[in-house]
């Protein structure tokens, strides 16, 4: 039940930092498969880490020193990178679905 409260909580979080719904949603796909909205979810082979599987996860520090615990830091980090590289999270989303990372 933990993980059901942080990840709704996550979501919840991620709504109001992305309030466009179409970019709500293309961010949420991507979490949604990189980590099922786990903030600490780890890839035990590569070992990228958090919501949006940052790798490596200590990338996430630019966000805040918190970026292990804090879906909002992982969320900011995550945002700022999909808009960076890709223009918006729908961009990183087209991208994703094209081949299977981002």
């Amino acid at each position: 039940a933990a993980t059901t409260s942080s990840s709704t909580q996550a979501k919840a979080i991620a709504h109001k930092m992305i309030p466009n719904a179409a970019q709500y949603a293309a961010f949420s796909k991507i979490v949604e498969h990189e980590s099922g909205w786990d903030v600490n979810a780890t890839n035990s082979s590569s070992g990228a880490y958090g919501l949006v599987q940052a790798l490596p996860g200590s990338k996430m520090a630019s966000a805040g020193s918190d970026w292990k615990t804090n879906a909002k830091t992982q969320i900011k980090w995550g945002l700022d990178y999909m808009n960076s590289r890709y223009g918006s999270p729908t961009g990183a989303w087209a991208f994703w679905q094209a081949n299977g990372w981002y």
